[in-house]
């Protein structure tokens, strides 16, 4: 490591504004002890030895990441022979990860985490499926690739949710994996052990939590789903359903069920769960999973650049659904480009405006507390500025010219409206993660390290 270390508050920190859970408050100050807000005060000076900030909120949440997949954005934007689909892309990928040693994972991962936070997000949740060596064999430590995640996830200060994957099958029914899927196949007894390894690895992190992640109705079997699900005991239980029109046709040649309708008949589903994608929905649908309070864990930057198609965030929300946001193949890393791509997609399919919007809260407002609920709950954290909670914290920066008008307009949810839909980069100013401020000036502290090694590494996995 080099460069300048990690500071705590010496004494506390000073927001103007500030987004606490009952709403927009002014003067709030903050301490933190041991990673967490110890006191959360409104209305109250600042005290000498505090730091000043014009605009807090609490730091987002990102529900899904296959952070080596960073290293493939922007190489995929172009048209072979085939019709090009999230089945073409996905061979693409399979092809890139071939030639991947820890060492470039970890590279990858932590380019990725350090741009996560420079976004505004301060937990992810890594849906981490890569376990075996370029030729599909064990790794003599079964926990190698995990290591490079929680090393990466640690230098950069990101806190992270470990969601180790069960990846045993090719397609529905059991199919045998593709040669391009070999470094993700285990074994049931395999996982069990990759699981407690991944218990000991976690616990090391500050706030670290586990999960566990059967990968999706394709890859596991009923009989596996079934054996897995103990293991979690309480913990998140993330799975990929319904990202495709065609995962959907082939669920039902397979089961007669839809995907999600499946998980929800034999889940069973409930508030520990956090269903990937979940795009393609019926309307019985729509009404169970937000019954159920599950997570829908959505990641529309990545649906739209695969094709994916548009979840149905207004019926979802009026039958009071819960969602997340996640970057999922951080083709870019935004939590802004996340929230407004949701209510985008929207106005393009129904030709109207502000369709997430309530009565006493802007577009913005509701999808930022949204995607900080939802995500907290699906990554088994707390994400608000409250006494106890992880000292996640972000500040936005006012003085720019995309967020004068808010500034001017002294209302606190046109801050976030003018950070999501009007503004461009730059807007997050500072990021504190258990209470360490690791972005200062809109960078974080360690970038130019891990950019040069990210730059290495790809020069030599783009000339194998």
């Amino acid at each position: 490591m080099s460069g300048t270390a990690p500071t705590a508050p010496s004494s506390g920190v000073h927001l103007q504004r500030a987004l606490l859970p009952h709403g927009w408050a002014r003067d709030v100050r903050v301490t933190i002890a041991e990673g967490c807000f110890a006191s959360v005060e409104a209305e109250v000076a600042a005290q000498p030895g505090d730091e000043r900030v014009g605009v807090g909120l609490a730091g987002m949440p990102n529900v899904h990441s296959h952070a080596f997949q960073r290293a493939m954005a922007g190489l995929t934007e172009y048209r072979g022979q085939a019709h090009d689909t999230f089945w073409t892309w996905r061979e693409l990928m399979y092809r890139f990860l071939a030639h991947m040693s820890p060492d470039d994972i970890e590279a990858i991962s932590a380019q990725a985490y350090v741009e996560m936070i420079e976004a505004g997000f301060t937990r992810v949740g890594e849906f981490h499926y890569l376990h075996n060596d370029p030729a599909g064999q064990p790794y003599g430590n079964a926990a190698e690739l995990t290591e490079r995640i929680v090393a990466a996830a640690r230098e950069v200060g990101i806190g992270l949710t470990l969601l180790p994957v069960f990846y045993a099958h090719g397609g529905f029914g059991g199919a045998a994996p593709s040669a391009g899927q070999r470094r993700f196949v285990c074994t049931l007894d395999q996982y069990a052990r990759l699981f407690e390894a991944s218990r000991t690895l976690i616990a090391s992190l500050p706030h670290g939590r586990l999960g566990i992640a059967p990968h999706s109705l394709r890859a596991v079997t009923p009989e596996e789903l079934r054996a897995l699900i103990p293991l979690a005991n309480g913990l998140p239980i993330h799975i990929h359903a319904a990202e495709q029109q065609r995962e959907v046709e082939d669920c039902i040649a397979w089961s007669g069920l839809r995907p999600v309708e499946w998980l929800l008949e034999y889940g069973p589903v409930d508030r520990h769960y956090c269903l990937i994608h979940a795009t393609h929905l019926s309307a019985a649908e729509i009404e169970r999973l937000a019954a159920s309070t599950a997570v829908a864990g959505l990641c529309p930057v990545t649906e739209a650049n695969l094709g994916d198609g548009v979840f149905p965030a207004s019926a979802y929300q009026a039958a009071q659904g819960h969602f997340g946001v996640g970057t999922d193949s951080n083709i870019q890393i935004s939590v802004a480009g996340e929230l407004r791509m949701i209510e985008y997609t929207q106005r393009l399919r129904d030709r109207a405006r502000n369709l997430l919007a309530t009565a006493d809260r802007s577009t913005g407002r509701v999808l930022f507390e949204a995607a900080l609920s939802g995500g907290a709950q699906a990554l088994g954290a707390s994400a608000a500025i409250t006494v106890g909670a992880p000292a996640d914290l972000v500040s936005l920066d006012l003085e720019l010219p995309s967020m004068a008008a808010a500034a001017a307009a002294q209302g606190g949810d046109q801050i976030l409206d003018s950070w999501i839909f009007a503004a461009g980069s730059g807007v997050v100013q500072s990021v504190w993660c258990a209470g360490v401020k690791h972005v200062a000036n809109g960078q974080h502290r360690e970038r130019a390290l891990i950019a040069a090694r990210y730059r290495a590494t790809l020069e030599r996995l783009l000339r194998a």
